[in-house]
Parts: structure tokens; sequence; C-alpha cells
């Protein structure tokens, strides 16, 4: 059964019969929201891209997006950048795979960015949700949806930390910022870490 998170809810990953989740993946899909315009409504192509930083406690350790698809140690692939979009409310465009019993140690939190490599702003973008799902038998776990559009060509959509039991958690973030990658997103970061 899926949860529909809220900005700021957190839920465990643990499977129904309470042994932890091995490998989760990070989907995200989106589709670019049509314009009217003189000569009727056209809609325009928008590259958004996924990341997954990888934090020692409030260090960066490492990145995973569509430049660097696998972090140094294994535990995070990304699997392919998509440069258009399209999937919106339904499959994911752009997904991360993250290998949980291999996540090193001093790893405690893996957060999620999306940006807008072209730069154009989420008000542009519909449909966009960012979901997690477990690799091993396809059960989506939790979805957010990316709902407001606005200004902004930057989310912080959510992290993935350790719990402090030894197990995992996830926290829907949701939170606006300006860039166009990740580099641009880490001081927007800071607070959520």
């Amino acid at each position: 059964m899926s949860v529909n998170l809220a900005k700021g809810q957190q839920v465990s990953l643990q499977k129904s019969s309470g042994e932890a989740l091995t490998v989760v993946r990070m989907g995200l899909g989106w589709k670019a929201a049509p314009k009217r315009g003189l000569f009727g409504t056209r809609t325009r192509q928008i590259d958004l891209d996924a990341s997954a930083l990888l934090y020692a406690e409030k260090t960066p350790s490492d990145v995973v997006f569509f430049q660097h698809l696998v972090s140094n140690d294994g535990s995070v692939r990304h699997t392919g950048d998509n440069l258009v979009g399209g999937a919106g409310a339904g499959d994911d465009d752009e997904s991360i795979i993250v290998d949980l019993a291999h996540v090193p140690a001093q790893i405690t939190q893996v957060i999620f960015t999306v940006s807008s490599y072209t730069g154009q702003t989420f008000a542009e973008v519909q449909n966009a949700h960012c979901r997690l799902v477990d690799e091993t038998t396809g059960q989506e776990l939790a979805r957010y949806e990316l709902a407001g559009g606005g200004p902004h060509t930057g989310q912080i959509m959510a992290k993935v930390f350790r719990d402090g039991a030894g197990g995992w958690g996830m926290q829907a973030i949701g939170s606006p910022a300006k860039a166009r990658t990740f580099q641009d997103m880490l001081p927007a970061i800071e607070p959520f870490l």
C-alpha cells in the first residue's frame, strides 16, 4: 500500500513484515505544461534532472546525477538522463536506485533533488511526482506530488535517512530553490540536514 506524503511528512522504510527494505528506487516523473499562445496551445520540452546527494551527517560525501551515474561506493545508481520528460502522473522519467544494505555506515542521509537544467520554472511543469518504490517487489511505498508550480527552477524533493534504530526512513521535503544544477542547490539543502 502506498502512502501519499505531504510536505514534511515522514515514513519508515520497513516492510509490513517488519524487516528492513534493502533496495529502493526514487522515481521522478513530469510533463511540460501546455501554454496558450496566439496560434493555439503548444508544449515546450523541459529537461528536469534528478540527483542524489550522499551526506555524512551534514558533510557532502558524494553525488549521483546525469554526469556521475554511480556513487563511488556503488550503492547508489542513476538509471540515465531523460531530456524531455513525458511520464507525468504515470511512470517515472528518471530513477535513482539506492541499495540501502550497501550504503556505507558513515552516510546518514541521501537527499533527492530535481532541477530544471534548461532553466524553465516549475510553473511550466505539470503532473510532477517523486515516489519511492521497493525495488525487489515493485511496490510503491510512498508518493509525493509536486504541486503548485512556481517561479523556481529547483526542488529539494525528499530525503532517505538512517532512523537511529538500524533502519531507514523517508521524509518528503518539497522545498523550492533557484537552481539549474545540484551544485546551485547546496545552500538550500543545509536546513534539511
